[in-house]
């Protein structure tokens, strides 16, 4: 049987830990996957720790590193016994954590991931891969996206096309297949819709966009939410909650009479235009766009995409044979099969590092 590999990740919406048994060889493939739900109370806290003003004490932090840890590994656990899989089946769990800060800018970037491996090692028994960001800052890189090196291994087939991840932040790979593979956050994806349906209707997410559905786009608001220069700002760049938030949000809003559903359309517009702008100012020939991510499963927002985006077809990566949901899982598989060979796991054409880098620090199985 090929080499088998396990990816965990909670994404920047923090709704839940997804994980992914693959194989690579002979060539790619999800053999199981499954999200697990965060507790509600420690998925609330970690969604407050996203805030940009967010305090938390060192006691605080480092429980919540061991908490975060224990849910990731339980993840992993649950999954193989659904399957039937001893963990010494499994060559290596490639864990991307849960982000909690990312700033890659300024006089000391960092990007910081909390879940303790050695915990998910040890509660498994299997080898865990984790702390895949730092190396590449180290180098002068963003860290992120970390996606477009796995994009471009497992979609290279698709080759010209761009993969569009859409979680709490929308990323993109633009994958020529002749060209060096370019990637970078375009910004908001469901992040901020997410917010204001949430403080407004006490609900998680707009289930299929119908809220956003119901209301009308604000031009004006629009317009001064795309003034922000980190839309205009040329690539290498990355982001996340600590930048896009309701904070934000409200400081352009200001006093402005604006009904909350228009506001909610006015963000899935937000989404829209800056993947749309980004996609037209960078990308030369593509032939499609294959999305991922929990966005995948907006209606709206999949449909105003492809309207915008007309006559370049938009498809889910279900239709390259890899399930949307569980890509960025696969990714961190991926990853940890990279650091094992080490080999690099980042591209210097996307973060911006002075060269390639091995990516991941390894916490070895209990023996």
């Amino acid at each position: 049987m090929s080499a088998l590999y396990l990816g965990l990740i909670s994404g920047t919406s923090a709704d839940g830990i997804d994980a992914a048994l693959v194989q690579f060889d002979p060539e790619l493939k999800l053999l199981a996957a499954a999200t697990r739900k965060y507790p509600a109370q420690l998925r609330e806290r970690l969604l407050a720790l996203t805030a940009a003003q967010a305090a938390i004490s060192l006691d605080e932090l480092g429980a919540l590193d061991v908490a975060v840890g224990e849910c990731f590994a339980e993840a992993a656990v649950e999954l193989l016994a659904h399957e039937g899989i001893k963990a010494g089946a499994v060559t290596a769990i490639g864990s991307h954590g849960q982000t909690i800060r990312h700033r890659a800018m300024g006089r000391h970037p960092f990007s910081l991931q909390i879940g303790d491996a050695a915990v998910i090692a040890e509660t498994t028994g299997i080898c865990t891969v984790a702390d895949f960001r730092r190396a590449d800052i180290a180098a002068g890189g963003q860290g992120a996206p970390l996606a477009p090196a796995f994009h471009a291994s497992a979609f290279a087939s698709r080759a010209p096309c761009a993969v569009l991840n859409l979680g709490g932040i929308a990323n993109v790979s633009l994958i020529s297949g002749t060209q060096p593979v370019l990637g970078f956050d375009t910004g908001p994806a469901s992040c901020l819709m997410d917010a204001w349906i949430g403080r407004h209707r006490g609900l998680a997410f707009d289930l299929d966009g119908t809220w956003a559905r119901s209301g009308t786009v604000h031009s004006d608001l629009l317009n001064t939410l795309l003034e922000d220069p980190y839309f205009s700002a040329p690539a290498p760049k990355s982001s996340g909650r600590e930048y896009f938030n309701l904070d934000w949000l409200d400081a352009r809003l200001g006093k402005s009479p604006i009904l909350p559903a228009d506001t909610q359309a006015t963000l899935l517009a937000l989404t829209v235009r800056s993947i749309v702008d980004a996609l037209q100012t960078s990308v030369g020939e593509m032939g499609e766009l294959l999305v991922c991510g929990g966005g995948v499963h907006n209606p709206a927002l999949m449909a105003d995409l492809s309207a915008a985006l007309a006559p370049l077809p938009v498809r889910s990566t279900s239709t390259a044979g890899i399930d949307p949901d569980f890509v960025e899982a696969a990714l961190f598989a991926w990853l940890a099969r990279e650091r094992l060979a080490e080999r690099p796991g980042n591209l210097p054409s996307v973060s911006g590092a002075r060269g390639p880098r091995v990516l991941g620090a390894i916490h070895s199985a209990p023996r």
